[in-house]
């Protein structure tokens, strides 16, 4: 598999500036997340499908990335456990899944 040595060099400064940890460290954290991306990736695929969901999906803090809020009293369609490997000692949590049709798009003030 190859990785995004960019990718992964920006999330480590990023890291090292944000966790007040030593370089080594942080690129030590950035590798990890890199490693755990397909594995994460794979169990969200597992279980959505397990859930029967067949819109796009993504977190609350993920849709509010990309612009959008998740509908107030909306319920999580399903939730996996992932890897946080920023935090360098493999972590789990579990992520919670809203689809498209749960967001609405964050109205712009000018």
């Amino acid at each position: 598999m190859k990785y995004d040595l960019r990718a992964i060099m920006t999330r480590a400064w990023r890291i090292f500036r944000k966790a007040a940890v030593t370089f080594a460290e942080a690129l030590h954290r950035a590798w990890l997340s890199a490693k755990a991306e397909p594995i994460n990736a794979a169990r969200i695929e597992a279980a959505k499908a397990e859930a029967g969901v067949t819109e796009e999906v993504n977190t609350w803090a993920g849709w509010k990335a990309i612009g959008y809020e998740v509908i107030h009293g909306s319920k999580a369609l399903f939730q996996t456990v992932l890897i946080y490997g920023s935090k360098g000692d493999g972590a789990t949590y579990i992520g919670s899944f809203f689809g498209r049709s749960q967001v609405a798009a964050v109205a712009v003030e000018e």
